[in-house]
């Protein structure tokens, strides 16, 4: 006698997949990126992998804006059975703006006062990621004041980087 039987076997068994440890960089000089490299995600299974693709994220090699950047994975093995990995990128700004300050002559009003806002001792200032605010310490000035003042000023980015500088304002009674 005799009989058969049909067995079927199934491959339920995900790949295993690794991802690049994540990784930490600071802007580039003079750029709000960071241009990052990393290698591709790695797998294996006991059946064989199909892929194994980047499925989020900017490539490898491109600028990286400030922030955490998610970058993710999938591997297929053969039978369609899938694991995906994932990890970061988090890019810094730690560059200060590039402060500039010029110097001015003001003169006292009729009641012996001058006024003046940070934009008067700015001479330009810059930063790789964009200015968030700028400010002066002295702003009012009266006839004790008459002759050479060293005003501080301040220019804070966009992330939080302070910088100073000093501007002279010469203050006239006319």
């Amino acid at each position: 006698a005799t009989c058969s039987t049909v067995i079927t076997v199934e491959d339920n068994e995900d790949p295993v997949i690794g991802c690049p440890s994540n990784v930490n960089a600071n802007t580039d000089l003079g750029f709000c990126t960071a241009i990052v490299f990393f290698t591709d995600a790695l797998a294996f299974d006991n059946c064989g992998i199909a892929s194994v693709l980047q499925t989020a994220g900017l490539p490898s090699g491109s600028p990286f804006p400030v922030g955490v950047n998610t970058i993710e994975y999938t591997a297929t093995d053969i039978h369609g059975n899938t694991a995906v990995c994932s990890f970061t990128i988090t890019v810094t700004d730690n560059e200060p703006a590039m402060t500039i300050c010029q110097d001015i002559t003001i003169q006292l009003d009729a009641n012996g006062d001058a006024t003046i806002v940070a934009a008067d001792v700015d001479g330009g200032s810059t930063d790789n990621c964009g200015i968030a605010g700028i400010a002066i310490d002295i702003d009012t000035f009266d006839c004790s004041n008459v002759g050479s003042n060293n005003v501080t000023l301040e220019v804070t980015d966009v992330n939080g980087n302070v910088s100073t500088c000093i501007a002279v304002v010469t203050v006239e009674d006319v």
